[in-house]
């Protein structure tokens, strides 16, 4: 597998790799044995795959799916950010006090109106208002912020697809 860039762009994947990465995708704990029947190769060489599949950082980690709805955090709300400042050293800062609150499930560097788009989780209005006025506004160099709640989520991180070939 090699890279098709210098900073490490998108590696080549035959068949075989987009395969094991689309069952991954849909089990992630399904065993090596098993892994291999799937996708028609013998064991030994879906474990050498893997392995160059994790160290090229295409499998970036394994991890369980949580239900937050069973976990009493079903709020969710989409907030748009605006900074005052939008130089590099303002957006790490920014960055770097996104990555410390667990509530933020997702944040987006945007091209448009506003700066950032954050999707927050908590378990309900209360408790997002806490999140944005103790947390989300208190981040550097927040302007403004603009907030949208979900009223249901019609698809959220489903199997992603490894990219295969085409029709």
């Amino acid at each position: 597998m090699q890279d098709d860039g210098p900073e490490g762009g998108v590696a080549a994947l035959d068949r075989f790799d987009r395969a094991i990465l689309d069952e991954l995708a849909r089990d992630g704990r399904v065993s090596v044995t098993e892994l291999a029947r799937r996708v028609g190769l013998s064991k030994s060489p879906v474990q050498a795959r893997l392995r160059r599949l994790e160290e090229a950082g295409v499998i970036r980690g394994y991890r369980a799916i949580l239900d937050p709805i069973r976990l009493g955090r079903e709020h969710v709300a989409f907030v748009e950010v605006k900074l005052a400042d939008t130089r590099e050293a303002a957006l790490s800062a920014f960055n770097a006090g996104v990555a410390a609150i667990p509530e933020i499930e997702e944040a987006h560097l945007i091209a448009g109106s506003f700066d950032y788009l954050l999707k927050v989780r908590t378990r309900d209005m209360r408790a997002y208002r806490a999140v944005l006025a103790e947390r989300i506004s208190t981040l550097p160099h927040v302007a403004h912020t603009s907030t949208y709640v979900a009223m249901q989520a019609v698809k959220e991180s489903g199997p992603v697809d490894a990219g295969g070939q085409e029709a």
